[in-house]
């Protein structure tokens, strides 16, 4: 091969890897001092990107000179740095004491808002952005052009390096940032203003997303999809270099950058599981990144348990008899769409649970969920359509099988973890099912998916197939049920509530961990294969964070300190999608203001809710009052 082509391609990766930068510092810094896990910084990127486009070529009609340019940039940071304060005061500022999932799901909220704010503003079209002036000329560099443009990106990314250095170590409030990193509530009791620390590093945070996104326009279209990809990104350079650490984040982002240019070239078909690949491995090995700390690795809050553990009473008990009859009642009233919709339902519910018993009964936090729901699906969609044609029975048996398998694989590494970059690698193991279900196109079909995933002759029908599905959900919730109630399920609480104290008894934590990976795995996978038959086609999406949130969102919806909770979180978030989206232009808007008042108003969820109330109610024994 070229040597000078070699050249070339190792600058374009050290462009990406400046921009890359540029976006995963403001989510570092953010998260090293206040520790949200801030989903929405990829939607200040694209609100930097589009905020450029408009801002940028009125500077340059004004003066069409470079400065206008950079200046148009940089105005559009700290637009975005104002945005992102106001998120803090607005919602932020009321996550800091919360578990991560609770932020995380916050933070998605706003990302849907974003995304239609977007939509209502600039419109569904990609918006390019003007080239920089005296920098839309290409550099020869042995005998090859290079784009003047990415020299100066190459220079941006050391430049901010240095100058968030001297920031770090030469001001009070960089100082501040560095001793909140390592200790925040040692910075408080020392008199040091919390809030105005975490609204100050929320504006530099946002501000250099911001930055990140109007320094593409010249290279890349301003457009509503762009969030997600580059949240994806940042995310990974952050973990692998080390949560709170900026150098961390700067090696990470050339590693990143330099195997997504050869990786191009070597293994065209493989670019984003290399990506993610290289996350879960540093994560195996260096639990706390490359230039992160420990103590940062083991500062992650789990979520609190379930609240009241305990068989069901017997008026409890009728209630769900009655709950599950008139489920079953459904296909002799309802119409043929309101038998597909229950279908789902039933579908998300049985997933749903699976989740909850990794994170309610387990205290193992997942952000890659979707992970195991869409290894289920692909293993039945392939078992029918692929050469084999086997049938729909076999193919439901494999579904959970795969699930449980990918499971225990991912797990056997997961468990080792705990906190945040526990919940980091299930979501880089689950981008890279995601990334192989797109990518490998000769088998999964890519961005296309498979279609023809349909049932046997005798479940074809709408009604037959719904009891079929009801019966394998109910059975499988069922049995999860009863497993929290066995011994297995005492000692996977156990685990939860003290690792310490459980393993000074002779449990062996991590095993318990493991084999409670693999148990949700497989029920995951089956709610994938029965959702495959149902829908009749799949496409990786089925794996895609999106996917793996939703499923989040009906834990949080439900009532995370229940046991129950899910199936009603499931039955309500997919009956209000269903019922919003075809009737409200922006949809999006109001789910994710749907699941931002849920974080702060009903953290219980509503069976959580419900519960809290029945008890309050109840009257106190009279030996209790004395």
């Amino acid at each position: 091969m070229d040597p000078s082509f070699l050249v070339l391609q190792a600058l374009s990766g050290l462009a990406s890897a400046a921009s890359l930068f540029v976006i995963a510092s403001g989510l570092t810094l953010v998260f090293g001092v206040t520790r949200i896990v801030n989903f929405a910084h990829g939607s200040f990127t694209m609100l930097g990107a589009y905020l450029a486009v408009s801002l940028v070529p009125r500077l340059l009609d004004l003066s069409y000179t470079p400065a206008s340019f950079f200046l148009g940039v940089l105005l559009a940071a700290l637009l975005v740095g104002l945005i992102g304060v106001a998120v803090e005061m607005l919602l932020l500022r009321r996550l800091y004491r919360v578990p991560e999932l609770f932020q995380l799901l916050a933070t998605f909220g706003v990302v849907l808002i974003v995304e239609d704010l977007v939509l209502a503003i600039w419109g569904p079209v990609d918006l390019a952005g003007p080239r920089a002036p005296s920098l839309r000329h290409g550099v020869e560099i042995l005998g090859q052009r290079f784009p003047a443009y990415d020299l100066v990106l190459i220079g941006i990314g050391p430049a901010l390096l240095g100058l968030l250095w001297l920031l770090m170590h030469r001001t009070r409030f960089g100082i501040l940032i560095r001793a909140a990193t390592q200790d925040r509530d040692m910075v408080g009791a020392l008199g040091v203003n919390q809030a105005r620390l975490f609204t100050l590093t929320l504006f530099l945070g946002a501000a250099l997303a911001g930055l990140g996104g109007a320094l593409q326009i010249p290279r890349v279209p301003a457009n509503g999809h762009m969030d997600l990809a580059v949240i994806t990104d940042a995310f990974v350079v952050t973990v692998i270099g080390g949560m709170g650490s900026v150098p961390g984040a700067f090696l990470a982002a050339l590693l990143i950058g330099e195997l997504q240019a050869f990786g191009i070239l070597l293994l065209p078909k493989a670019t984003l599981v290399l990506v993610f690949a290289l996350m879960a491995v540093v994560l195996v090995v260096k639990p706390w990144g490359l230039l992160g700390r420990p103590e940062i690795a083991a500062s992650g809050r789990l979520p609190e348990g379930i609240l009241h553990l305990r068989p069901f009473r017997p008026a409890e008990a009728a209630l769900t008899g009655l709950a599950v009859a008139a489920l079953l009642a459904v296909p002799l009233v309802g119409d043929a769409y309101l038998v597909k919709v229950a279908t789902e339902i039933l579908v998300f519910a049985l997933a749903a649970f699976s989740l909850q018993f990794l994170v309610g009964v387990g205290g193992l936090v997942s952000f890659g969920h979707a992970a195991y729901f869409g290894l289920g699906a692909y293993a039945a969609g392939l078992l029918v359509t692929g050469p084999l044609r086997a049938p729909m029975e076999l193919a439901l048996l494999a579904a959970p099988l795969a699930g449980a398998l990918g499971a225990a694989l991912f797990g056997f590494f997961i468990v080792r973890l705990s906190g945040i970059y526990l919940a980091m690698l299930t979501l880089a193991f689950a981008q890279i099912v995601y990334a192989i279900g797109f990518q490998w196109v000769e088998v999964t079909g890519g961005d296309n998916g498979l279609v023809g995933v349909w049932p046997s002759a005798w479940a074809a029908g709408r009604t037959t197939y719904f009891y079929l599905v009801a019966a394998a959900t109910l059975a499988c919730i069922a049995a999860l049920r009863r497993i929290v109630f066995a011994p297995f399920g005492y000692g996977l609480r156990a685990a939860r509530d003290s690792a310490t104290r459980a393993e000074a008894i002779g449990l062996d934590t991590r095993t318990h961990r493991w084999l409670a990976f693999t148990l949700a795995g497989g029920a995951a996978g089956l709610a994938g294969g029965l959702y495959a038959f149902q829908k009749g086609s799949i496409d990786p999406t089925l794996a895609a964070i999106p996917t793996s949130i939703d499923f989040l969102v009906m834990v949080l919806v439900g009532g995370i300190r229940t046991l129950m909770g899910p199936l009603v979180g499931a039955g309500f978030f997919h009956a209000l999608k269903d019922a919003v989206m075809p009737l409200a232009a922006y949809w999006r808007l109001l789910l994710g203001l749907a699941i931002i008042a849920t974080v702060l108003a009903l953290p219980h969820g509503l069976a959580g809710a419900a519960d809290l109330l029945r008890r309050r109610r109840r009257p106190v024994p009279a030996e209790a009052r004395a």
